[in-house]
C-alpha cells in the first residue's frame, strides 16, 4: 500500500522539486538545501548546509538582504509571504542569475520565527527576453519620433 502520510509526501515532493527549496536559520545558516538547489546554484548539499546565505547573494545586494533579513526574524512580519520577490542571485561558478521566490517564516511551537524557507526559481532566460522587448520597443518609438519629424 502506499504511503501517503504528511511526511512521506512532504519529502518526496520536497526532494522531486525542481526548484531550488531552501531554509535559512535565524542567523541566516543554510540548514536545509533541496536537490533543485544544487542543480539551479551548483552547489552541493553538503557545500552549502552550515554555509551564509551569502554563498548565493551578491556583493552589492549583501548589505540591504541582511538588513530586510535580520527586521524579518526579530518582528515576525514580510510582505512576501504573499507576494514573489525578484532578486539576483550567484552560482557557485560565478555565474549571476535573475531568480523569482517565495518566502515563509518558519515558527516554533511558541510562535517564535526560527528562519526562513524559500522556493526559488530561474528566470533569467525571461527577464533577459523582456529586456530585449523593452529594448526593441525603445527603438521603435524613437524611429518614429524621428520619423515623425523628418
Amino acid at each position: 500500500m502506499a504511503d501517503y502520510s504528511f511526511d512521506h509526501l512532504s519529502r518526496e515532493i520536497v526532494a522531486g522539486c525542481s526548484e531550488a527549496v531552501l531554509f535559512s536559520d535565524r542567523e541566516g545558516l543554510i540548514r536545509f538545501w533541496n536537490p533543485g538547489a544544487e542543480k539551479l546554484f551548483g552547489f552541493s548539499r553538503e557545500e552549502a548546509i552550515g554555509q551564509s546565505l551569502d554563498i548565493i547573494i551578491p556583493d552589492k545586494m549583501r548589505e540591504r538582504h541582511w538588513d530586510g533579513y535580520y527586521r524579518v526574524m526579530a518582528t515576525g512580519e514580510t510582505r512576501y509571504a504573499t507576494e514573489l520577490l525578484t532578486a539576483p542571485a550567484l552560482c557557485k561558478d560565478g555565474r549571476r542569475l535573475s531568480t523569482e521566490f517565495s518566502m515563509v517564516l518558519v515558527r516554533d511551537d511558541k510562535g517564535v520565527v526560527q528562519g526562513a524557507g524559500a522556493v526559488i526559481r530561474d528566470v533569467t532566460s525571461r527577464w533577459e527576453r523582456e529586456k530585449a522587448l523593452k529594448e526593441r520597443l525603445s527603438t521603435l518609438e524613437t524611429q518614429a519620433v524621428q520619423a515623425k519629424s523628418a
